[in-house]
């Protein structure tokens, strides 16, 4: 069985699927199914003194998106510093504590790494994927800098030995000072990093699968030859405005597959289950440098790029919103499918 089959997707509340420019991913249940939170192998407990109902709307009995609780099933994350001054790099160490009370030492690697740490403010500026480093007795490290005053999220992905789904957790950092909050950017169907562009086609639609398309190009040419990051060759995390749940998936297969192709487009499914606004962050790695494309997209009536209230770009590419989701894997169960995840 190869990583990305046994890894889980993530679970924000979306339903996401990466496929290359060929192949589609497997679609990954919605906050509130049945079988884990259906991203990042969430269970959907509820969060340590939550009210029931508290981050999913007032659905009791529904599960917490994935990044909105500090602690899962018996494992907590618990920083050892939980200030940090901005603008100074700083040690950030913290341990992922077991169901005994002990830091984990043992895990399942997701996507060629025991562990990752997404970083994000609350105002959804600020974004980083950093990879910790093990600095003994379960402890991990990773040099941070947070850029300017505020509060910041830090997200950690896991899967501890023994446990069969993926957790993300999350606890808040503090970087004291005068915080000036940044207003959401509105919708765009183009973000530039470093002299590539990356056009978002589709639009996310609540309560049904939409196809989302996002193609890599540089100096007006399609870029054809990604490099593959952490065995895939585009990683994309959503964070949802206000509350910040999270979701992290990945392409349906991987590098040297036959099948996948390194770029322009990297196409995905997804389905979220409420409208609003959500902050897309998608990674990919070109001429041995990994950049981020950082988008806001919105589902329901607002949900069109370019239409008014948004910033315009192109003309929003039309939804398309298959009645089902895209076929599973033979190895893969049904409701909970991992997509391309696997982090």
């Amino acid at each position: 069985m190869n990583t990305a089959t046994k890894l889980g997707a993530y679970a924000l509340g979306l339903a996401v699927v990466f496929g290359g420019a060929v192949g589609v991913g497997n679609a990954a249940g919605p906050v509130g199914s049945a079988s884990g939170s259906g991203g990042h192998g969430h269970s959907g407990a509820s969060a340590p003194g939550a009210a029931p109902g508290a981050e999913t709307g007032g659905d009791t009995g529904t599960p917490v998106p994935g990044g909105l609780q500090v602690a899962q099933d018996g494992y907590t994350l618990s920083p050892r510093t939980t200030t940090v001054e901005p603008g100074e790099r700083t040690d950030f160490r913290f341990t992922v504590n077991g169901p005994d009370g002990r830091p984990v030492t043992r895990y399942t690697p997701l996507h060629g790494k025991k562990l990752h740490l997404i970083i994000a403010r609350r105002d959804l500026s600020g974004f980083q994927h950093l990879h910790p480093t093990e600095v003994g007795g379960g402890v991990w490290s990773a040099p941070v800098t947070l850029p300017s005053a505020g509060t910041y999220r830090f997200f950690t992905d896991v899967q501890p030995d023994g446990v069969d789904e993926q957790l993300t957790l999350g606890t808040d950092v503090s970087a004291p000072g005068d915080y000036r909050p940044e207003p959401l950017p509105a919708p765009e169907r183009v973000a530039k990093v470093d002299g590539y562009e990356v056009r978002l086609g589709g639009d996310l639609v609540p309560g049904r699968s939409s196809r989302l398309t996002l193609s890599v190009s540089k100096g007006g040419e399609p870029v054809t030859d990604l490099q593959p990051y952490l065995e895939a060759y585009g990683h994309l995390v959503a964070l949802r405005d206000r509350d910040l749940a999270y979701l992290h998936v990945h392409p349906d297969g991987e590098p040297g597959d036959g099948r996948t192709r390194p770029g322009p487009d990297i196409t995905f499914y997804a389905e979220v289950p409420s409208s609003g606004a959500y902050r897309l962050y998608l990674d990919f790695q070109h001429e041995g440098k990994v950049r981020t494309a950082e988008f806001t997209a919105v589902a329901g009536a607002q949900g069109s790029q370019g239409s008014p209230g948004g910033s315009g770009g192109s003309a929003p590419a039309p939804s398309e919103a298959p009645s089902e989701a895209p076929s599973q894997k033979p190895d893969e169960p049904s409701g909970g499918g991992h997509g391309g995840h696997a982090h």
